[in-house]
């Protein structure tokens, strides 16, 4: 893995990688993907459990699924954000859009973290920095998805101003066919902003 360019890979984005975390256990290093950290990122999503991934519309731990995330990464679709140690891929965010949809004010964000890191705050950094790309590139709401056991998680998005909009019952079988639902939730960009000024902060996050 290559990417060491500290500008942005979109040209919207004014947030410079890479940067560095501190961290118990090590600094972290957080950096954009590109199409050479595809095989890393591959490694580090088949290492995760399956029930991690159920959220996902697809299969990510399947070359050809990593294939088109590159691809959608090249075409300016998704940013991800990858937090990296020794070349070892820990955590990931995605922000996903679609211009040409009638939800092109919508980006979904999508986090995964490596287990043995839950609960140390790499989750909430990956979240929170997936937020602000968002925010800065004009999204009117950000969307999350995850099982409704996931409560770790879910408090992670909450805390950053998610809130619950929907349940889908049923809404996605595990490779052993059990059904799980889905929790949808919400953040309001501008009203996250408002707060943001309230507090006297000028930048996002």
């Amino acid at each position: 893995m290559t990417n060491t360019a500290d500008t942005p890979t979109n040209p919207g984005s004014t947030r410079l990688y890479p940067r560095t975390l501190p961290h118990a256990d090590g600094e972290i290093a957080l950096r954009r993907m590109d199409a050479a950290d595809a095989g890393a990122v591959l490694a580090f999503a088949q290492a995760l459990p399956t029930h991690d991934l159920l959220f996902l519309p697809r299969d990510i731990t399947q070359p050809k699924v990593m294939d088109a995330w590159v691809r959608a990464i090249a075409r300016g679709d998704i940013d991800s954000v990858l937090a990296v140690r020794d070349d070892k891929v820990l955590g990931c965010a995605a922000v996903i859009r679609d211009p040409h949809s009638w939800s092109r004010h919508v980006a979904e964000l999508r986090v995964l973290v490596e287990p043995a890191l839950r609960g140390s705050g790499l989750g909430q950094q990956l979240a929170q920095e997936g937020c602000a790309l968002a925010m800065e590139q004009g999204h009117e709401k950000v969307v999350a998805q995850m099982t409704v056991d996931q409560r770790g998680a879910i408090a992670v998005f909450q805390a950053l101003g998610f809130r619950p909009e929907a349940l889908l019952s049923k809404h996605v079988k595990d490779r052993e066919g059990r059904a799980h639902d889905l929790v949808v939730l919400c953040q309001d960009v501008a009203q996250v902003e408002a707060q943001m000024r309230a507090y006297g902060v000028t930048e996002a996050f």
